[in-house]
C-alpha cells in the first residue's frame, strides 16, 4: 500500500487560509497575506530568530482565517484587556486548527495567548517589489495564457506557501523553520523579474538559469550577512523533494498554486441555495421574518 503524499485532514484548513490573499480592510494597505509577508521580513531583519518569526506569522495567519483583521492591534485599541485579546485570538485559532499537529498547535496557541513583540527592522526593497509583481496566471507552452482577475502577487504567494509549509511540516517530519524561510524567499528572483510563467521560462531556454541566479543575488544582497546565511541555508531545500523540508515546501507550493485557481472556479459555480440556505445570508434575528417576506414578494432571487 502506497503511503499518502500529503495529509488530507488539513485540506479544508488550507482552502480557508487561501482567502487571506483576498481579505482587505479600510486603512490597511494590501491583503492580510501581503501584510504578514512584510511583517515576517521586518521581524527577520530586526534580528528575531527565524523560529520565532515562523511561529508568530503562522499563528497570526491561522487566527485571521476566521477573525480576518480583528487582530491583536485592533482588539487592544478597541478596549479589550490583554487577557480578552488572547481569548479572542485563541478562539479564532481553535475554530480552524483542530487537525494541526497537537505539539505544533500548542506552540502556535501559546504565541496568541502570550504575545511577544518582535523588533521590526528595515524592509528590504524586494518586499515591496514582490507585492507589486503579479503572478503569471495559468500558462502552458504553445498555448495562450489564461488570466483570472484579480491576480495574486508574489508576496501573497510566498506568505501562503510559508504558512502552509509550517502546517504541513509535522506530516513530513520536517523542520518548520527551514521550510518557512525557504518559502518566504523562494521567489526572490521575481522581485526584479516579471513573471511570464512556465511559457516564458521555456522561451528563455538556456538564459533562464543565469537570469534567475542573477536576480536572486540582487535580493540576497539586501540582507545582512547573518540573515543571508540563514536564508541561503533554507533555500538549499528548494531544488527537489530529496529532503523532508523539500517535500514540505513543494507540497505547500503545489497546493497554493492550485487552490489559487480553484477559488476562482468555486466563486463562478456558487449557487443562491448555498448563499441563502447553507450560509444563511439572511440570518436569524429580530427582523428575519420580515426580510424573508420582502424577498419572497420581490421574487428575489
Amino acid at each position: 500500500m502506497i503511503s499518502p503524499a500529503a495529509p488530507l485532514e488539513l485540506r479544508e484548513l488550507l482552502v480557508e487560509l487561501n482567502d487571506l490573499k483576498r481579505v482587505r480592510s479600510a486603512g490597511r494597505a494590501g491583503s492580510i497575506a501581503e501584510r504578514l509577508f512584510a511583517q515576517g521580513w521586518a521581524a527577520l531583519t530586526g534580528g528575531s530568530p527565524a523560529e520565532e518569526v515562523a511561529l508568530e506569522i503562522t499563528a497570526k495567519a491561522l487566527a485571521a482565517a476566521r477573525l480576518c483583521d480583528l487582530d491583536d492591534a485592533f482588539l487592544g485599541a478597541a478596549g479589550l484587556s490583554d487577557e480578552a485579546v488572547g481569548d479572542v485570538l485563541v478562539a479564532g485559532f481553535d475554530a480552524v486548527a483542530s487537525h494541526i499537529d497537537s505539539t505544533l498547535a500548542d506552540r502556535l496557541r501559546d504565541r496568541l495567548r502570550h504575545r511577544r513583540s518582535l523588533p521590526a527592522g528595515p524592509l528590504p526593497g524586494f518586499v515591496a517589489a514582490l507585492a507589486q509583481q503579479p503572478r503569471a496566471g495559468v500558462t502552458c507552452p504553445g498555448r495562450a495564457r489564461i488570466l483570472l482577475e484579480p491576480p495574486e502577487n508574489h508576496a501573497e504567494h510566498c506568505l501562503m506557501v510559508a504558512v502552509y509549509g509550517v502546517a504541513l511540516s509535522p506530516f513530513y517530519r520536517a523542520d518548520p523553520t527551514l521550510v518557512f524561510v525557504a518559502a518566504m524567499s523562494h521567489h526572490f528572483h521575481n522581485a526584479a523579474m516579471p513573471d511570464a510563467g512556465f511559457t516564458g521560462e521555456m522561451l528563455l531556454g538556456n538564459h533562464l538559469g543565469p537570469m534567475m541566479e542573477r536576480t536572486t543575488q540582487w535580493a540576497l544582497g539586501e540582507l545582512d550577512p547573518d540573515l543571508r546565511v540563514t536564508v541561503e541555508r533554507a533555500r538549499a531545500v528548494l531544488p527537489d523533494d530529496a529532503t523532508a523540508e523539500g517535500r514540505a515546501f513543494h507540497a505547500a507550493d503545489a497546493i497554493d498554486r492550485v487552490l489559487q485557481i480553484a477559488q476562482h472556479l468555486r466563486a463562478a459555480s456558487l449557487t443562491m441555495a448555498t448563499v441563502l440556505d447553507d450560509m444563511e445570508l439572511v440570518h436569524a434575528g429580530p427582523v428575519k421574518g420580515f426580510h424573508d417576506r420582502v424577498l419572497t414578494d420581490m421574487r428575489i432571487p
